[in-house]
């Protein structure tokens, strides 16, 4: 006897799609004798080729994803922060992707969805990054001081130098192969040295004198989301900012190896895997 399947009855939500696409961030006005081709280009009310004369990168990064232009200060650590993302280097597991995959003869084409996906994970990456603004505007009004007393306080066993969920005891914060990252410490510094460095990225700064004695320092993403915080992006943003602030270093890093043999690559000998009886 053959079994039937039962089904959930199927029931209409009744909510009515848009006729067409909406969108506030870019207008097209169609040409006189075909709809189908753009004669005017404007983003957030900006014309394209006013933008092209006047504006720079990263004043465009700016205007497509806040929707108005940046201030000089503004435009300034946007920048800066740019230029200390643009790779995230080779001891990166994204990169890594990235040169494997240029190495293993991918179309180059490919390499960048492979390696930003591998940059958009939780380890060092995008993952967490809409979670450590969110952390930001929750905690902002704490003082960095009573913050990190009330969190040792709950984890009152834990003694300097020893593990405090080695991980990330902090969103944005923790301990890079052992230590303190000494690279994001010195981004952090340069940026809130600069004029447009804003309340968060200022807290974050106090928060991380107050952990290093223990350990425990700045992360890439930790800083990338402070000063995406004081610029006004939208948390859901962060992770997605994250990964095109990269993805230059991505490319470029799998291109290097894209022509050299597959040698070019270490690759792990025999004796050194470990299968787990």
């Amino acid at each position: 006897m053959t079994k039937q399947r039962r089904h959930d009855q199927v029931r209409s939500r009744n909510e009515p799609f848009t006729q067409r696409t909406i969108t506030r961030l870019w207008s097209e006005q169609a040409s006189d004798d075909n709809p189908y081709i753009a004669k005017n280009i404007q983003c957030h009310g900006y014309d394209l080729f006013d933008l092209m004369d006047k504006c720079s990168f990263v004043e465009m990064f700016y205007l497509l994803f806040r929707g108005e232009l940046p201030s000089a200060e503004e435009s300034e650590i946007l920048q800066t922060l740019m230029v200390a993302l643009i790779n995230p280097g080779p001891r990166h597991p994204a990169t890594r992707a990235a040169m494997n995959v240029g190495v293993g003869k991918t179309d180059p084409i490919n390499i960048l969805p492979i390696a930003s996906a591998v940059l958009g994970g939780k380890y060092l990456g995008g993952g967490e990054v809409e979670q450590i603004i969110r952390f930001y505007r929750k905690n902002q009004r704490v003082r960095p001081d009573q913050y990190v007393q009330d969190l040792f306080a709950e984890r009152s066993n834990v003694e300097p130098g020893e593990s405090l969920m080695d991980e990330s005891c902090v969103l944005g914060y923790g301990r890079l192969h052992g230590g303190v990252d000494l690279i994001a410490k010195q981004i952090a510094e340069r940026l809130v040295s600069l004029p447009g460095s804003g309340s968060v990225l200022a807290w974050g700064h106090a928060l991380a004198e107050l952990l290093e004695p223990r350990g425990i320092g700045w992360l890439l993403p930790g800083v990338a989301a402070a000063v995406f915080a004081d610029l006004g992006f939208q948390p859901r943003f962060g992770g997605a900012l994250y990964q095109l602030l990269g993805a230059p270093g991505l490319v470029a890093h799998g291109l290097e190896l894209a022509n050299k043999p597959i040698t070019a690559m270490p690759f792990v000998r025999d004796q050194d895997y470990v299968v787990e009886q």
